[in-house]
């Protein structure tokens, strides 16, 4: 068993942390936040508003504040951005605090579950398909580097992997101080 305060699951864009995230948050009892919502809230301005006005860089500084915040906390199951892991104080932060869900997705499955998805300032380009795939050369090492669990989405529905991740949950992660 290994225990934590929070469960985290990071992941890339469509893999399914808010979706399934929001299953397993009543499975166990936490409460659900989806750290890009909660960054919403906080700021009054959509995420594409961000990044139009103060760029990547000003978004990945209010994420780093958001989660410092969420993290500070217990009983919480935080949905993080999919960029969040780029951000060694991120990294270090997920790890101590949360138990972590490396949500893994494959390329095809990314442009089939994002094909209409409109919201993410990072895909408004026509290439999504390479910017996919960049993005996860550079982000899948650091998944895996703070990942206390992996799990594949691929052809599973929100339902059936908040489920089948419940099962390995209930053996390998209880709700807990930090070690």
């Amino acid at each position: 068993m290994n225990p934590a305060p929070n469960l985290v699951l990071v992941g890339p864009m469509g893999a399914g942390k808010s979706s399934i995230g929001r299953r397993l948050a009543e499975r166990f009892g936490l409460e659900f936040v989806d750290a890009d919502q909660h960054i919403e809230q906080r700021s009054g301005a959509t995420i594409n508003a961000i990044f139009e006005h103060v760029g990547e860089a000003g978004f990945r500084e209010r994420e780093r504040a958001a989660l410092a915040e969420l993290l500070g906390g217990d009983g919480r199951l935080v949905a993080t951005g999919g960029g969040a892991v780029l951000d060694a104080e991120n990294r270090r932060r997920i790890r101590e605090r949360g138990f972590v869900v490396y949500l893994a997705a494959g390329l095809d499955a990314q442009l089939k579950r994002l094909q209409r998805d409109r919201t993410r300032p990072l895909l408004q380009r026509a290439d999504r398909e390479e910017v996919l795939r960049q993005m996860a050369i550079h982000r899948e090492p650091l998944y895996r580097e703070v990942a206390d669990l992996v799990m594949e989405t691929d052809g599973l529905t929100a339902a059936d992997a908040a489920t089948r991740l419940g099962l390995q949950l209930a053996g390998r992660w209880r709700m807990g101080a930090a070690a």
